[in-house]
């Protein structure tokens, strides 16, 4: 039997995952002589509401009150050998083009590596500032505040920086990048030590979410961000699609009250599209779903109470 990787150039010979590293990390800056000033509405975001890179960056934008100041369009979640495409519903509005490698080739016609969501393009200069999802986490929450409705937001605290990167670090390494690193592995031995550190890093964040309402305490910062996308499509698809099915999320009591209390803060629901995350999944993974039959389930109610109110006073 051929085993057939879902992205070749990506996959050890050992049978693991190995995701590309991002290919343009310039930044948007406030401070005045920058190559990419700050700027009301010289900046377009395409994302897709599928991919929990993407959701990071749409998830700030809409904190951070930026929408009338930084274009978003939406990609079809379907994506095939061509890449992430424009829907006809949605066209591309910038450029009109019909597939975001169109960006990629503008900023390099060099460019061979996959295309990736999210990515920030300069309406000016007509290129690539970042497909890094990290850096455009950052530069929303903190770059373009003169413009934004929540300006006083601040997702990346001076005083926890340290502690909030040391954070991140560990939770994409297991979680965030370690769901991939089960579903895509092409080796027992690889899926094992994937998904059995999912869980390691799960099971941990439970016991952490007992005595405090949020990872730092009383607010959410980036790290709950960067974790919740993980965890809003954990039953729905990594659970079963990529194979992390040692316990679901909500079998976690502090984790699924967590998930739930993130989703109901304002604006948050409206960013999660559960039609395009198991479209997304279901679909474009032909090789690890050949009949690309997508599940009617999970049933989930994340609008039910929390019962979190009495943690909001824990501090780190």
């Amino acid at each position: 039997m051929t085993i057939k990787a879902q992205f070749p150039d990506e996959q050890g010979t050992d049978g693991s995952f190995k995701r590309q590293e991002d290919a343009f990390r310039d930044w948007v800056r406030a401070d005045g002589g920058a190559a990419y000033p700050a700027e009301a509405g010289r900046y377009h975001l395409y994302v897709s509401l599928a991919c929990p890179w993407a959701s990071r960056a749409v998830i700030v934008r809409k904190l951070k009150g930026l929408e009338p100041a930084i274009g978003m369009t939406v990609v079809d979640p379907i994506r095939d050998e061509r890449g992430w495409r424009f829907t006809r519903e949605e066209p591309d509005p910038i450029n009109g083009w019909a597939f975001l490698s169109e960006a990629y080739f503008a900023t390099d016609p060099g460019y061979r590596a996959r295309v990736t969501v999210p990515i920030l393009w300069d309406e000016e200069l007509r290129r690539i500032v970042s497909n890094s999802d990290d850096d455009i986490m950052r530069m929303l929450g903190s770059e373009f505040d003169a413009f934004a409705g929540n300006p006083q937001l601040d997702l990346y605290p001076r005083e926890l920086r340290a502690e909030i990167d040391e954070l991140n670090e560990l939770i994409y390494e297991t979680v965030n990048n370690g769901v991939y690193r089960a579903g895509f592995a092409t080796s027992q031995s690889a899926y094992e030590h994937a998904a059995y550190g999912v869980f390691t890093t799960l099971d941990a964040m439970e016991e952490r979410l007992a005595y405090r309402r949020y990872l730092f305490g009383a607010r959410p910062v980036e790290t709950d961000w960067r974790f919740f996308v993980t965890l809003v499509r954990f039953d729905p698809v990594y659970f079963g699609h990529f194979k992390c099915n040692l316990r679901r999320i909500a079998d976690y009591p502090n984790l699924y009250g967590y998930l739930r209390d993130l989703y109901q803060i304002d604006g948050i629901a409206e960013t999660v599209d559960f039609d395009h995350i198991k479209r997304h999944y279901y679909v474009t993974h032909d090789d690890i779903n050949p009949t690309r039959i997508v599940p009617i389930g999970p049933l989930m109610d994340l609008t039910a109470p929390h019962h979190r109110e009495h943690l909001s006073s824990e501090s780190v």
